[in-house]
């Protein structure tokens, strides 16, 4: 669809910048927000730290420089975090809540009241299979991608009776430098070696993780469909994927004892 306007945010490596590229050779007009112009990026880049509300509407008032219209909206940006429930600072949670949650809400505000104007306009938020559940030692990653989801379906509800739609791409482990930004806590002695083992896991996994550029076609796929999109949809391994259905039929007692036995713990 050509002349269609869509902006990316956290597109200086990864999932956002694999994103970026493919939509920008794909004809359509690339806005990418990330703080810093990433190496490789043949999208327009607007340095923008979604997490301070000026450069936020500083980065709008220069789309609407180029264009009057926003088509679509990919919510990416996003970090890690990992350590115990009980260790973490307050100033970690704040960090991570701030950049998960609050600035895509702040994205999805500012982008409303044009796509409002046209009465169309679809927005991915994209969150984490880990949304569903609570992982060890990935607590507070686990719950602002949960918000995210709880947003997400307020949201659904909040547009029905408009032709915005909104929607959550929950992925599991993507081949990405995601390790590198990761928010990490201080651990204590008492869980130093349940730690260790998880963080191990979860490098293999990540390592052997999904190839990002396996992902543009996927959310293209669902930007275009003429049906509405449902609340969440799900991408990554298999395994992955079934642990989602599993959650929602297996006791809790027997759930937590799969995922601590895949954990190493």
């Amino acid at each position: 669809m050509p002349g269609t306007t869509i902006i990316i945010t956290g597109t200086s490596s990864g999932v956002g910048l694999a994103l970026g590229n493919y939509f920008h050779k794909k004809g359509y007009l690339v806005f990418g927000l990330s703080r810093s112009v990433p190496e490789g990026a043949d999208f327009t880049t607007i340095p923008t730290d979604i997490t301070r509300e000026d450069e936020v509407k500083n980065a709008f008032q220069h789309i609407f420089q180029k264009t009057e219209r926003i088509d679509w909206v990919i919510n990416n940006a996003g970090r890690g975090m990992i350590g115990s429930v009980e260790n973490a600072t307050r100033e970690e949670i704040i960090n991570l809540f701030t950049l998960n949650l609050i600035a895509a809400v702040r994205i999805i505000s500012e982008t409303l009241p044009v796509m409002r104007k046209a009465n169309k306009g679809k927005i991915i938020n994209i969150s984490s299979i880990g949304s569903v559940m609570g992982l060890p030692f990935r607590g507070f990653y686990s719950a602002s991608k949960s918000s995210l989801d709880m947003i997400t379906e307020a949201l659904r509800y909040e547009l029905k009776n408009t032709d915005i739609e909104v929607c959550t791409v929950n992925l599991g482990d993507i081949r990405t430098n995601i390790a590198e930004s990761r928010i990490k806590s201080d651990i204590s002695k008492i869980y130093k070696y349940d730690f260790e083992k998880v963080h191990d896991r979860m490098d293999v996994d990540v390592n052997t993780g999904t190839d990002p550029e396996k992902l543009p076609p996927f959310i293209e796929k669902l930007l275009l469909q003429k049906s509405r999109l449902k609340p969440h949809y799900y991408f990554g391994a298999f395994t992955q994927k079934l642990s989602v259905m599993a959650k929602s039929i297996l006791p809790q007692k027997w759930f937590e004892k799969i995922i601590a036995k895949y954990s190493g713990i």
